[in-house]
């Protein structure tokens, strides 16, 4: 987008919108094409994109940052498949308006042969029950169910609802992106494209939008009722203008943008680091911003076991004590529990090779035939399984001294391969001491 954006002629494709609605409102897409971002999905030829031109609408999740499109998304899929849209947000609804949605969409169903879509805003926010209110109509087919959030759906959706869903996940808008989406709102708005209006600090706009296009939207709109125009006509939206449009100076943390990735990232690989005064630091940024105390306690549990692992197992125990601490504390005093957990993980000797382990494991399940199993470790519940030699010639390690045996436990074709090579950090170099003792023949000599 070039810095003057004047007077442009177009249209909103046939969309009939009110004027006093917000721009993001106005400008929302009416179409595929006119989408922006997430080509990851939507571009040519790419999973979501067929199905929503084939119209097979499966239930399905959008995970991703505020204003990536989910809730433009759903109105789209809608559009095109010819189903009916319901839309409810999550703060707000109950289990009596999903019934009620439901039944209407059974009788949609039942005699016009009509889909309907329902889509949840911050389903995250729905509590067990009402989750379950719509298992059993996702499950038939009645409703589509389209849902939205801003958090992991693996921690928020209960498994049951997951399981039946498509899991989407959607990206922040890059700044050329977020340019494009300025670009075509001042083209087509029935309100901005009869102005004469120049973005004259286009990166302070974009970095104050936290790539939430919304924001960015709503961002120029109020910036260009406050302008005022010049002798030419010409409103000039300045840095001025949007400090006062965005009521801040700069944006110091947003939970919903780039900048939380930004220093979550940095917040981890502090810790990775064995840094724990860049940790704490990091910290404090995300707690002053807002950020959920849960989302940083589970990221913890998660470093606990990927980067300690076994050179120091308490470091698990701990996280996960830290979460359950912080759910039932909150805050403000969370933040110590947080602390404590932060610099103790940082301090904490480090080893990735648990989490090396079950990758390599799960390369091979995925690249390799599927091995049966060998017949000594299958149990033998019945005469049949008996007679198929089933659990023939297994050694109970318990009869044996040191309570330990050599015998095969991999599929042959696997024999002797190695995932896991302990580190000789924490006490992880006792195990390795240990299994090179039991398993002489195996080398577990990793470097890392």
């Amino acid at each position: 987008m070039v810095a003057d954006l004047f007077k442009r002629h177009g249209s909103v494709g046939g969309r009939r919108v009110l004027q006093s609605a917000p721009l993001a409102e106005r400008v929302r897409p009416v179409s595929l094409d006119d989408f922006m971002g997430q080509e990851h999905l939507l571009g040519p030829g790419k999973a979501l994109r067929v199905v929503i031109e084939t119209k097979e609408i499966p239930s399905m999740i959008f995970w991703g940052p505020p204003g990536t499109g989910k809730t433009t998304l759903a109105r789209l899929i809608a559009d095109i498949s010819e189903a009916h849209l319901h839309q409810l947000n999550a703060v707000a609804a109950g289990v009596k308006d999903v019934r009620d949605i439901i039944a209407r969409a059974e009788v949609n169903l039942r005699q016009h042969a009509e889909r309907t879509i329902l889509f949840i805003d911050e389903i995250h926010r729905f509590n067990k029950a009402q989750q379950e209110a719509l298992l059993h109509s996702v499950e038939e087919g009645t409703i589509i169910l389209i849902g939205a959030t801003t958090e992991n759906p693996s921690f928020e959706v209960i498994s049951p609802l997951l399981s039946r869903c498509r899991v989407y996940i959607l990206e922040a808008l890059t700044a050329e992106q977020l340019e494009k989406i300025v670009d075509r709102a001042l083209s087509i708005d029935l309100v901005l494209r009869n102005q004469k209006i120049v973005v004259e600090d286009l990166p302070a706009l974009i970095l104050y939008s936290g790539g939430d296009a919304r924001m960015i939207l709503n961002g120029i709109e109020l910036s260009v009722e406050i302008a005022r125009p010049d002798p030419d006509g010409v409103k000039r939206i300045t840095k001025a203008i949007l400090d006062e449009a965005f009521q801040r100076k700069y944006a110091k943390y947003d939970k919903g943008g780039e900048e939380h990735y930004n220093i979550i990232s940095a917040f981890i690989k502090s810790m990775r680091g064995s840094d724990p005064d860049a940790a704490v630091y990091w910290l404090a940024r995300m707690l002053e911003g807002g950020e959920d105390p849960k989302f940083i306690a589970r990221r913890m549990i998660v470093l606990a076991s990927e980067d300690i692992g076994n050179a120091d197992p308490l470091g698990l125990l701990l996280a996960t004590a830290a979460f359950n601490a912080v759910d039932s504390v909150g805050m403000p005093e969370a933040r110590i529990i947080l602390g404590h957990a932060a610099t103790y993980l940082a301090c904490a000797p480090k080893s990735n090779a648990a989490y090396r382990a079950i990758e390599a494991a799960l390369d091979d399940v995925r690249t390799l035939p599927a091995e049966p199993v060998p017949l000594h470790l299958r149990n033998a519940p019945t005469k049949l399984m008996e007679d198929l030699h089933y659990a023939e010639r297994y050694k109970y390690a318990h009869d044996f001294e040191g309570h330990f045996v050599d015998q095969l436990f991999l599929p042959e074709k696997l024999s002797g391969k190695l995932y896991y090579e302990p580190t000789e950090q924490g006490r992880e170099k006792t195990l390795k001491e240990r299994l090179e003792a039991l398993w002489p023949k195996r080398r577990r000599s990793s470097p890392h």
